[in-house]
């Protein structure tokens, strides 16, 4: 691959976004009947001076995770870095103040810092300290969590093959009868094929867990996931309620003639196979880079943003067609999300987008859309100047743009990123990895100012446990918040959005609601009694408890 090939893809983008249908600009832009936060840029007064950059193996990837590494409930940030070195920072921001942040020593060698693309927090072990899945140019890492934010490399011990792939996307799940998470890693274009890179998209690969007769873990050979069309972002989710997750596949298509998204059935103890047309599966062919999941209307049935160059798909399940069939309707142009040109500056051209995520940053119990922009390098039939979206939800169903008013349409060229209050005061801020620039860390003021910030709703932030030697995160569980008459679920999932995740507290907000009532569906399928709780504080919950706990910040 080279940039005349990118200047190619380009060119074929910018033709098929000419045939839409687009609204006019004004339509763009419409106001925001939600009240809009107001951000700050704080990442280089904070500590954080970093920049994801490189050849072209990394105009795609740079992803950050966000999780606790020190046992504090903090969430603290590890950022790749491309051809630069990888970087952990120590989050040490005071509750309500401006963000401050310290570098760390990881006390892993230079060279596996290096070359790494994303990053996604897990426990691998179930001894609940968090440790990192790392996706490289080359050898994909899992670093084991020894506390106090160092860790080892365990590729050895766990018998892990990390492989030589350009490795560009990852989930995990927990499947039935097994006590370790299975994790699968998606793979760009293959390198060593001879015309690189048309037609030679790389095999995508599941890692099952194995345990000897003495307990001992390992991943051994790897289930291939053949065809593989160039994955930019995959996700483990229960897209019809089964119980069972499945995994979904956002492709480049460009690079492997026939190449489409993919959703591919992965039933425990048996080989996975891949939805096909006569499974009811529909061909989808875009520039897949981004993968969000949120069931937005709370019908049990999640609804998907898949970013692209051009346009946004939201994809919504057509349940009068037959809900155990994975056919689905697009309704992102219906509720304003197809975020297919920058909102401001004079560019007109298509968008290029990246990283994706559900969050309520205003906290009013209404979902919102992040989308990090960026073009690829320097297409000329792309937007050069195209800010990062912020889609703010409405009561109508409907996302309002709210990016230029937020504040955080900045000229910078995003990637990963990700949404987490960072200094514990019921907000969300927001971190973005640009490519060949300096990371940007966003401090969420409500509606306030910098010196003087204030607060928007009411809220929760929820950590669900389970205690003992098997998914001690509860991956794959469900927490449903109740406010009155109205209740809003969301899943815990590792993959997704572009080469960024993040394990945690989960927040909600509750608009004027100054207490709720929280349920957890567990990954089993069990569902706990009710937990009712006040406004406005983080709680604790772990399976069987018959109280949640409350965490102060200090």
């Amino acid at each position: 691959m080279n940039r005349a090939g990118f200047r190619h893809r380009a060119f074929l983008a910018l033709a098929a976004c000419t045939v839409m249908t687009l609204p006019s600009r004004a339509d763009d832009t419409q106001a925001s009947a939600a009240p809009v936060p107001q951000f700050a840029e704080e990442a280089r007064r904070a500590g954080i001076d970093h920049s994801y950059d490189g050849a072209w193996e990394y105009f795609v990837g740079g992803g950050s995770a966000i999780f606790d590494c020190n046992g504090d409930r903090r969430p603290d940030l590890f950022v790749a870095g491309g051809k630069n070195p990888a970087q952990l920072f120590m989050n040490q921001s005071p509750t309500g103040g401006t963000f401050q942040f310290t570098p760390v020593d990881t006390q892993v060698d230079g060279k596996s810092m290096t070359k790494v693309l994303g990053a996604y927090p897990l426990d691998l072990d179930n001894d609940d300290i968090l440790d990192l899945v790392l996706l490289r140019l080359g050898e994909n890492l899992l670093l084991k969590g020894k506390g106090d934010c160092t860790f080892e490399v365990a590729n050895r011990a766990l018998a892990f093959q990390g492989g030589r792939e350009w490795t560009t996307a990852f989930s995990a799940t927990y499947e039935a009868g097994l006590d370790s998470p299975t994790l699968a890693f998606g793979n760009y274009v293959d390198r060593s094929q001879p015309g690189a890179p048309w037609g030679t998209c790389h095999d995508n690969f599941l890692f099952r867990p194995e345990k000897d007769g003495n307990g001992a873990l390992s991943y051994p050979e790897p289930v291939r996931l053949s065809p593989g069309y160039c994955a930019l972002s995959i996700l483990f989710t229960d897209w019809n309620r089964s119980g069972e997750p499945s995994l979904r596949v956002s492709n480049d298509r460009h690079y492997y003639r026939g190449g489409q998204e993919q959703l591919w059935a992965v039933p425990s103890n048996r080989p996975p196979r891949p939805y096909r047309k006569t499974d009811g599966w529909q061909h989808l062919k875009i520039w897949g880079m981004g993968i969000a999941s949120v069931d937005l209307d709370v019908d049990g049935f999640p609804e998907y943003a898949l970013t692209s160059m051009g346009d946004t798909k939201l994809q919504k399940l057509d349940v009068e067609t037959d809900e155990t069939v994975p056919v689905y309707q697009d309704i992102a142009f219906d509720l304003g999300v197809t975020a297919h040109r920058p909102y401001s500056g004079e560019d007109l051209k298509p968008s290029t987008g990246w990283h994706s995520e559900f969050q309520d940053v205003n906290n009013d119990g209404l979902w919102d859309l992040f989308i990090a922009k960026g073009n690829v390098e320097a297409m000329p039939d792309f937007a050069a100047f195209d800010p990062d979206n912020l889609l703010i939800g409405q009561w109508s169903g409907k996302f309002v743009e709210a990016g230029d008013l937020a504040g955080i349409g900045l000229d910078r060229r995003g990637r990963g990123a990700g949404l987490a209050d960072f200094n514990s005061d019921g907000l969300l801020d927001l971190v973005v990895v640009n490519r060949a620039a300096p990371v940007s860390l966003f401090r969420n003021l409500g509606l306030g100012t910098q010196a003087s910030p204030r607060p928007l709703g009411n809220w929760l932030a929820i950590d669900v446990r389970q205690p003992g030697k098997v998914n001690t995160r509860a991956v794959g569980a469900k927490i449903s918040v109740k406010t009155g008459n109205r209740t809003v679920v969301k899943d815990i999932q590792v993959g997704g959005g572009h080469a960024s995740g993040q394990m945690g507290f989960v927040h909600f907000g509750l608009g004027v609601a100054e207490r709720a009532n929280i349920r957890i569906k567990w990954p089993d399928g069990d569902w706990s009694h009710a937990y009712r709780v006040f406004a406005n504080g983080h709680v604790i919950i772990e399976r069987g408890a018959e109280k949640a706990r409350l965490w102060y910040p200090e």
